[in-house]
């Protein structure tokens, strides 16, 4: 018996098959190194010191997908894979419906075929789109203000109208907030391919002089610094949380924030973030980022409820360990 982490080989794929690994859980994985490189595989065997089934494989192709399932016994999935970027999908909206969407409903068709009927679904903060209050509960209204959050919303809704159709299936959803830091090891960090999205890896960037300037996505927003507000959370307490799901599994679907129940600013974490490294961080107010909300932080309290699970890193450790992973912590 597996389970099967699509998207894997990614940031918090990656993060979450180690953690499992430490658990004792058999994973197989499937990804095609869209925003991955294929070296995290020897990383995660060296750090589990685990064999770890592979397949290159793209999520929307069914084909590809039967074949994992006819070669390994999955009695359970955690679909990480998919578009994230919210810059990008408002520009290339098309794209990310037709490769986000598309790619949950052939692994959905799939699991119902071979009768695998657990699920955990890597939502995203983005289904709140403009919270009304804040922080945000799991009952709190849903929205989207970019199509990269509408297919995260669409695909919660999937899991909602299949489960009302087939009272079998034990789907979780796991709505993140802003990961960040890496893995106690420092082998395993957000790498992307191409330009990063994600204010961290960013701010390592111009950190290390390989980009200018880090670039602030608007000061005028209504938080008291005029920047966005976000929760933060280290990515190793994110993963932790995905294996509370697992053992809690039930019947039904089940939406949990996985955050640590405090905002901080963008300023907040630039000024952590130089504090903690003693690195040089230079900045630059641009403008505002299409589909951005001004801030939207969690109330985790359910997942401690009903996990037992909660965030432990603080923002230090998150900064701390992110900068070491990177080479840059002085």
């Amino acid at each position: 018996m597996a389970v099967l982490i699509t998207g894997g080989t990614g940031y918090i794929g990656s993060h979450t098959v180690a953690e499992l690994s430490a658990e004792g859980v058999d994973v197989v994985i499937a990804d095609n190194f869209f925003n991955s490189k294929p070296k995290t595989l020897d990383i995660l065997r060296e750090i589990t010191g685990r064999e770890i089934k592979f397949h290159e494989a793209d999520v929307g192709d069914k084909a590809a997908l039967e074949k994992i399932f006819s070669e390994n016994d999955i009695t359970a999935v955690v679909h990480f894979a998919g578009y994230k970027a919210v810059a990008e999908s408002v520009s290339k909206p098309l794209g990310y419906y037709g490769n986000n969407i598309r790619g949950a409903l052939a692994l959905l068709e799939t699991m119902g075929e071979r009768g695998c009927k657990s699920l955990i679904f890597s939502s995203s903060a983005t289904v709140y789109g403009i919270p009304e209050n804040v922080p945000v509960t799991e009952e709190s209204p849903l929205s989207a203000i970019n199509p990269y959050g509408r297919t995260k919303l669409i695909i919660e809704d999937m899991c909602r109208d299949l489960c009302n159709s087939d009272d079998g299936w034990s789907i979780t959803l796991l709505r993140y907030f802003n990961p960040v830091g890496a893995h106690k090891s420092g082998k395993l960090r957000e790498d992307p391919n191409g330009a990063p999205n994600n204010l961290m890896p960013v701010m390592l960037k111009a950190a290390a002089g390989e980009i200018p300037e880090l670039g602030v996505f608007g000061n005028d927003y209504p938080t008291p610094d005029g920047t966005c507000i976000r929760d933060y959370i280290h990515v190793v307490d994110l993963a932790k949380g995905h294996v509370a799901a697992l053992k809690a599994m039930k019947k039904g679907v089940h939406a949990y924030n996985l955050g640590t129940g405090k905002g901080y600013s963008v300023l907040e974490i630039i000024e952590t973030f130089k504090r903690v490294t003693g690195a040089d961080l230079p900045c630059k107010i641009v403008p505002r980022r299409a589909g951005d909300a001004a801030e939207c932080w969690s109330d985790p309290s359910k997942a401690k409820r009903e996990l037992n699970w909660e965030a432990g890193f603080s923002l230090e450790e998150m900064c701390k360990d992110a900068a070491a992973a990177a080479g840059l912590l002085l």
